[in-house]
């Protein structure tokens, strides 16, 4: 599986492009997973519900499934979150994983940037970011693609990665 980041503070837009870039990834063929770091508590579930009282009740793991979904909720309880490629070897095999935060991890990653926002860039201090997505023109050597023009970064992604659509027809 490739594997490609989007770096940038919160509310610099990432979860829309995402959106956006996963929509023209999917229609050019690829099977697109997406790994999703959450700095925050967060629950898929709630009380009330029986998947919620079995893991309340001790269960480590509780598998829900039906016709259209499955989702299998793990509980740490006390055990150290999962590392990026503890992640990843979860996920069923696609053609790319996009990663949404794990912003230090040793991956390809493009940054997601806004001036506006207050923020530093993370580029200088980041080898592993090999373009900046940007509202507006940012001083750098490396690739440069317009934030408002998510069909420029699908296609970044896709030569970086050498994704073909061949390679994603199922």
């Amino acid at each position: 599986m490739k594997v490609i980041g989007f770096a940038g503070w919160s509310g610099s837009g990432k979860t829309t492009l995402l959106e956006q870039v996963i929509g023209l990834l999917e229609a050019r063929g690829l099977a697109v997973s997406l790994i999703k770091h959450a700095h925050h508590e967060f629950d898929i579930d709630y009380p009330g519900k029986d998947s919620y009282r079995h893991r309340h009740a001790g269960c480590r793991e509780v598998l829900i499934t039906s016709a259209n979904r499955w989702a299998v909720m793990h509980e740490l309880r006390g055990r150290a979150e999962l590392t990026l490629n503890e992640a990843l070897a979860q996920l069923s095999p696609c053609d790319l994983v996009l990663v949404e935060g794990f912003k230090h991890a040793p991956i390809p990653k493009i940054e997601i940037y806004r001036a506006e926002i207050g923020k530093p860039q993370l580029f200088p201090d980041d080898p592993h970011i090999i373009a900046v997505a940007s509202d507006g023109g940012v001083e750098t050597a490396l690739p440069q693609l317009d934030l408002a023009n998510p069909a420029e970064i699908a296609s970044f992604i896709l030569d970086r990665l050498a994704l073909s659509q061949e390679s994603g027809l199922r």
